[in-house]
């Protein structure tokens, strides 16, 4: 039932009731002005008339009975019109369903062309995965990499992500991004006053490519969505699921969808239709379903609280192709989040360089400073059961981050929120000495602690890296001021490199490589870009970076397009 204030485009209606508000607001006392519409026998058909009201409520008919009658053409005061309704439907140009770094960065470019715009997701809010994570994005050739004397170049970054990413990599669509990384996602978003501040190495890259934003991703993404609304970008339905994708002779005419808490039911109908939902890597089953080396292991997911595949089986149903769905980026950093009763949900444990890795014999087995999905992951999986502890003191835990929105402000850790998951966490032992953790986390004592201090003797010894693992040791510290703490590792699926196969303007292909008019996919749903812009592996930064570029990419020919 429509109210003051209604907004709706289109409505299908069973009668309307006109009201001067002047008078009478629902819930008031004032008197009002009634007139009735009786809907004769002859005319039952009339239930299916469509109303169109603009947004100063003016009103046009579909049917010419209706349209005879005498109804208020000129334009009406605000809530003159109370209407009974069976189904909204609203008209846009540019539906996007998806509120994270993808979507709004395709609500920014529509917008920008003068498309009407609107954005629909689960969330109560913005942000999906990109606002839980750290930011970074492999950008290449930019200024920050100048002032620090960094040398790179488009030729050089390329080579390095053929070389990480394997025969799977989509080479059309890495090549696009990274000649474009510097002025359609650097400069582009230093134009909205978001400025990139920090770099870092990340293995597998011979220049440091990893570039993150004041405040990390949660400001990165914050800063978008503000950039969106000051563009006038202000249709967002939140606690919104995209049910359906509509179709009209082989072409996308728009989305239902239904309201999380309500139940309410709506039709959007768009000229073009973005989808960027996101990943499934919050989808414990489908993980397991497309990735059978973790079927038979105890594993963690973490991505958007939203992240559950659901775009994936929407656009599947209208013949879109999903590609190379195996590929997921798995970290081995992370440990339970001890508030999920399910013991599904993880949390991502960085910032801790002096950590050693012990397995469940109390031995070390690999180069901690390799912890990434192509290196530290393939090692934790080779162990007995596949886990790890990481081992630290307490000076570590001064630097540790969580990455997630609850333990952090930006990109700077919350002290006293880590302090408390120390102690709280099953997860996690503290001990006052060495022998003592060991017999905490049941591994022997004498081997543990032989292990730790083979490694500690290196590091007092200043040898350049450690002789067991080949760790670089500059800059590191013993593991030696209480209290000692152990924090277990579990493999967690945290992204995937597969998705929705698209062309070079973020167009949904069918398997036969033909496009899916009015149909566009851009972020994790696409695999960050076209379907599997990363291949198996991927360099850090060219998840995040990709999605948003996509996002772009995406919005622009949502308008363009045809």
């Amino acid at each position: 039932m429509g109210a003051c204030g209604l907004t709706v485009e289109e409505t299908k209606i069973d009668l309307i009731l006109l009201l001067n508000c002047q008078e009478h607001t629902p819930g008031s006392s004032g008197k009002s002005r009634v007139s009735w519409l009786s809907v004769p026998p002859e005319r039952s058909h009339a239930a299916r008339l469509v109303v169109y009201v603009d947004q100063r409520l003016r009103f046009s008919y579909n049917n010419s009975w209706f349209r005879n009658l005498r109804f208020p053409h000129r334009r009406a005061e605000q809530g003159e019109a109370f209407i009974m309704t069976q189904a909204r439907i609203l008209r846009v140009d540019v539906a996007i369903a998806g509120a994270g770094g993808a979507g709004i960065a395709a609500a920014i470019e529509a917008q920008g062309q003068g498309a009407d715009v609107l954005v629909l997701d689960c969330a109560d809010s913005f942000g999906g995965a990109a606002v839980m994570s750290g930011g970074g994005c492999f950008i290449v050739d930019t200024p920050l990499q100048a002032r620090h004397g960094i040398k790179d170049s488009v030729e050089m970054a390329y080579e390095d992500w053929l070389a990480w990413g394997g025969e799977t990599v989509d080479k059309e669509w890495a090549r696009y991004y990274i000649e474009r990384s510097r002025p359609d996602l650097y400069d582009w978003v230093e134009g909205f006053g978001i400025h990139w501040t920090d770099l870092k190495f990340q293995e597998g890259n011979r220049a440091m490519r990893w570039h993150r934003p004041a405040g990390g991703g949660k400001e990165l993404t914050t800063g978008l969505y503000e950039t969106a609304l000051r563009l006038g970008v202000d249709r967002w339905l939140w606690r919104t699921s995209p049910e359906e994708i509509l179709l009209d002779k082989g072409r996308v005419v728009g989305v239902r969808s239904r309201n999380l808490d309500t139940g309410e039911e709506m039709e959007i109908h768009c000229r073009n239709l973005v989808m960027a939902t996101g990943g499934f890597n919050s989808n414990h089953e489908m993980v397991a379903r497309y990735n059978p080396q973790l079927r038979n292991c105890q594993f963690l997911v973490c991505s958007g609280p939203y992240s559950t595949g659901k775009g994936h089986k929407l656009v599947e149903q209208v013949g879109g192709m999903l590609t190379h769905m195996d590929q997921m980026w798995i970290y081995v950093f992370a440990t339970p989040d001890y508030r999920d009763p399910e013991g599904k949900w993880g949390l991502v444990i960085r910032d801790i360089p002096g950590n050693a890795w012990v397995n469940a014999q109390g031995k070390r087995f690999h180069n901690e400073a390799l912890s990434g999905g192509a290196s530290g992951t393939p090692a934790v999986m080779r162990q007995d059961p596949p886990f790890a502890w990481a081992i630290i003191d307490g000076p570590m835990t001064a630097n540790m981050e969580i990455s997630h929105p609850d333990y952090r402000r930006g990109a700077t850790a919350v002290p006293e929120k880590v302090a408390q998951f120390l102690q709280e966490s099953p997860f996690i032992y503290m001990a006052q000495s060495l022998e003592e953790l060991a017999r905490a986390i049941a591994v022997p004592p004498e081997v543990f602690c032989d292990t730790i201090e083979r490694y500690n003797s290196a590091v007092r010894a200043g040898l350049s890296h450690d002789p067991e693992q080949g760790k670089p040791l500059a800059k590191m510290t013993p593991i030696a001021t209480p209290p000692f703490v152990a924090i277990k590792f579990m493999p967690l699926a945290r992204k995937n490199f597969g998705g929705v196969k698209t062309s070079l303007r973020c167009e949904v292909l069918r398997r036969d490589g033909s496009i899916i008019p009015g149909l566009y996919a851009a972020g994790e749903l696409a695999g960050m870009a076209g379907g599997h812009i990363n291949g198996k592996n991927g360099l850090e930064g060219t998840m995040l970076g990709p999605s948003i570029f996509s996002g772009r990419v995406a919005g622009v020919w949502a308008v363009k397009g045809q």
